[in-house]
């Protein structure tokens, strides 16, 4: 992937730190968008692993869009340990049930995922648990996480990962 080159210091107010452009996290989309008050704006975004695995051609464009669906359907279930209580689930508050069905559809979704990798205490489940779920960078899940609590090499990860995604494109009915 080729570097991309910081905007300069006059370009915008607030421009993402050096160190992020040399490690090419952060990239300008060559579209504008409609801020808050409708203006355009041309805004930074930071490139995902899995962005970066495709743009490497380490992953297909089918493995990322797997990846992605167990993400969407991982945030709405709700398995994210770092949000806010929900108040209908509180007594008192008027909530009728504790989990909507959407977010139970989703919960059933995620289970089977991780079914179909071999369980969450396989190194494909607890990889995609913590990488495709909760947006661990392969990096900090092979080091502090691993498989079976071991830290693992990264390039060793990356091969979990990229098997993880090639099942995902087949429970998710994603193959060609």
């Amino acid at each position: 992937m080729a570097r991309r080159k910081p905007p300069q210091s006059g370009e915008s107010i607030v421009v993402p730190p050096l160190e992020r452009w040399v490690r090419g996290e952060v990239e300008r989309p060559a579209e504008s968008i409609a801020d808050e008050d409708g203006r355009p704006a041309s805004p930074f975004r930071a490139i995902g692993t899995l962005a970066q695995m495709e743009s490497r051609g380490s992953i297909t464009a089918h493995m990322r869009q797997a990846g992605e669906q167990f993400h969407v359907d991982f945030i709405i279930a709700g398995l994210e340990p770092l949000r806010a209580g929900d108040m209908g689930r509180l007594p008192g508050t008027g909530g009728k049930h504790p989990h909507p069905v959407r977010q139970l559809n989703a919960r059933q979704r995620i289970w089977e995922a991780v079914v179909s990798l071999g369980g969450i205490a396989s190194p494909a489940g607890c990889c995609a648990w913590h990488v495709l779920g909760r947006e661990t960078p392969v990096k900090d899940w092979a080091m502090r996480e691993g498989w079976r609590g071991r830290p693992i090499g990264e390039k060793t990860a990356a091969g979990i990962l990229i098997g993880a995604l090639g099942v995902l494109i087949l429970h998710y009915g994603l193959a060609d």
